[in-house]
């Protein structure tokens, strides 16, 4: 029960990595109010994490949804002290596609606009929202979802690459800004890990990225989520400023 009655945000909380974080809080005591764009998922799971959770539906991409989200969470808890900024979205594409001395194709930039929207845009809106409260309480912690590419790049993703490697500047510097307010402030960069959508892809692309796992297999949800976990407890209260890599020891590209 290491976050006994502690009051946990968790963004993208309806499915994925996001769930299993959620759970994972839930059984440690904490009351968990998720929020995510997909309602009737999102009420399932909230309806698993215990009587004082709950579910609303949010676009972190808009500002006042997340205000009016933070107020309410505080009006009825009175306090906030973990968030979890777990959403995000993908649009790959390549920069350009050339061929025989041609463009063939390049990323639209509406998908590049999307993704920052919500990955980086996203995440600078919620924490925004909440490091006021967590001040006032001089205590509190933000973690942020990165992704080993963030770290690496990866082909095809300059969008979401762009916003991953936002996430972890942004870590440092609100660990920097926050810290004298005794507000904690870390990223966690999943590799390949079995959630709902990477589960559905064919046989032979989740051999290819087990293959490029030293470990020899996928993440699982959960492994993140204690990864979060860790990070939020007592047990890390002396880290501050970091990227912590959950990825079974990948280097994307090699």
């Amino acid at each position: 029960m290491r976050m006994k009655d502690k009051v946990v945000l968790v963004t993208g909380g309806a499915a994925g990595i996001g769930k299993a974080t959620a759970a994972r809080f839930a059984e440690e005591g904490a009351k968990v109010v998720i929020c995510d764009l997909n309602k009737p998922l999102g009420q399932e799971t909230a309806s698993l994490l215990g009587s004082d959770s709950a579910f609303y539906k949010v676009n972190v991409a808009e500002r006042g949804e997340v205000q009016k989200w933070v107020d309410d969470v505080r009006a009825r808890f009175g306090r906030i002290d973990v968030l979890v900024n777990n959403a995000g979205i993908l649009r790959d594409g390549q920069l350009i596609k050339f061929k025989e001395s041609q463009l063939v194709g390049q990323m639209p930039e509406a998908d590049f606009d999307l993704v920052i929207s919500v990955n980086l845009k996203g995440v600078f809106n919620c924490t925004q929202a909440v490091a006021p409260i967590m001040a006032a309480q001089r205590s509190g912690v933000i973690l942020n979802a990165t992704s080993i590419v963030g770290l690496d790049g990866n082909f095809g993703q300059t969008n979401y690459v762009a916003s991953k490697a936002g996430v972890v500047g942004m870590t440092r510097v609100w660990s920097r800004e926050l810290g004298r307010f005794g507000i904690r402030v870390n990223a966690v960069a999943p590799g390949f890990t079995a959630t709902e959508m990477i589960a559905a892809m064919p046989e032979k692309v989740l051999d290819g990225m087990k293959a490029r796992t030293p470990l020899g297999r996928l993440g699982e949800p959960r492994d993140i989520a204690n990864a979060y976990l860790f990070l939020a407890s007592d047990e890390a209260s002396f880290i501050t400023g970091e990227t912590l890599r959950v990825d079974g020891g990948i280097v994307v590209g090699t």
